[in-house]
């Protein structure tokens, strides 16, 4: 495993970390303990030790599965989770972003955890009227004080204009924030214009988030997929689909290296960039923890298209 420094923050953490989503059961299946437990095993072995969570994803039920399994160990682990909404239906979210509100966000994680402190809390796809909120940030620094939270960062949502995205990054410092979590693939490098330049500016840390493109960038997907109702790609249409999985295939034709898996090539593709310190893959077994983990071994052997 290769590790990285988290921006300011002084954290080490390794460049392949777990995103956690899928464990709160809106991606067409529950885990058991057992099964996260495996997860978290085969992550140990291959030295993992970044975790992003959320507290809607499940109403903390993700949050949960998580603290049953670090709780052994859980000073090896940089936990990272998120505020700002709350768990209604499967892809859909309530909003929640007052001081009051976040405050009982931040014990409802504190308790889902297990822990006492959490190493990263992070602003979680919010508008610029929510983020516009001197209360909230004050509030959060008071915690941050206390050593219930060590770091604050922002995870911008990739729906907003792309100048509300850039407001919020260039005023995480002014904020509190250290760390930028931002949707950065193959397929989507829209950050790369302003948003990655302004975090190398402010000596922001970046986790990038969706780096397999929902998937498109692991190789398994082609023009005529169909997803199911319980998948959020089915809101895509045919026609993106089939474009989404064009461009990939281009991309595995003409850059991915012979023999090198093109999830592990795509990976290793965001941690090229010096901007970014981190991608948070999400995982549904062990086995796809260890191919996700292969990645750290390939870098410095991917080459950036131009």
């Amino acid at each position: 495993m290769v590790y990285r420094t988290l921006g300011s923050t002084g954290l080490q953490v390794s460049v392949i970390g777990l995103g956690t989503w899928q464990l709160g059961g809106e991606w067409g299946r529950s885990f058991s303990g057992a099964e996260v437990g495996a997860i978290f095993d085969a992550a140990r072995q291959r030295g993992i030790t970044l975790v992003d969570t959320a507290e809607c994803y499940g109403d903390h039920l993700s949050e949960r599965l998580v603290g049953e399994a670090i709780r052994r160990d859980r000073d090896r682990w940089v936990i990272a989770t998120k505020f700002g909404h709350r768990y209604t239906v499967a892809f859909e979210r309530g909003q929640a972003w007052t001081a009051q509100a976040v405050e009982s966000q931040l014990a409802g994680s504190l308790e889902a955890l297990g822990v006492d402190r959490i190493d990263l809390y992070q602003f979680h796809s919010g508008t610029r009227a929510v983020f516009d909120n001197e209360e909230l940030w004050r509030m959060l620094e008071r915690r941050k004080a206390e050593g219930t939270i060590r770091h604050i960062g922002i995870s911008v949502s990739s729906s907003l204009p792309a100048a509300e995205q850039v407001y919020q990054v260039r005023r995480a410092r002014e904020v509190g924030a250290e760390c930028i979590q931002v949707v950065y693939n193959r397929l989507q490098r829209e950050p790369e214009a302003e948003i990655l330049p302004a975090c190398e500016q402010g000596h922001l840390g970046v986790l990038a988030r969706v780096p397999l493109a929902s998937g498109f960038m692991s190789g398994k997907y082609h023009a005529g997929a169909v997803f199911g109702p319980g998948d959020i790609r089915s809101r895509r249409s045919a026609e993106e689909i089939a474009r989404l999985a064009a461009e990939a295939q281009t991309i595995q034709d003409r850059e991915v290296p012979p023999g090198v898996a093109m999830a592990g090539w795509a990976l290793a593709w965001c941690l090229r960039s010096p901007a970014v310190t981190a991608v948070i893959p999400g995982c549904k077994d062990a086995a796809q923890v260890e191919q996700n983990a292969a990645a750290a071994d390939l870098l410095g052997s991917t080459r950036a298209p131009a």
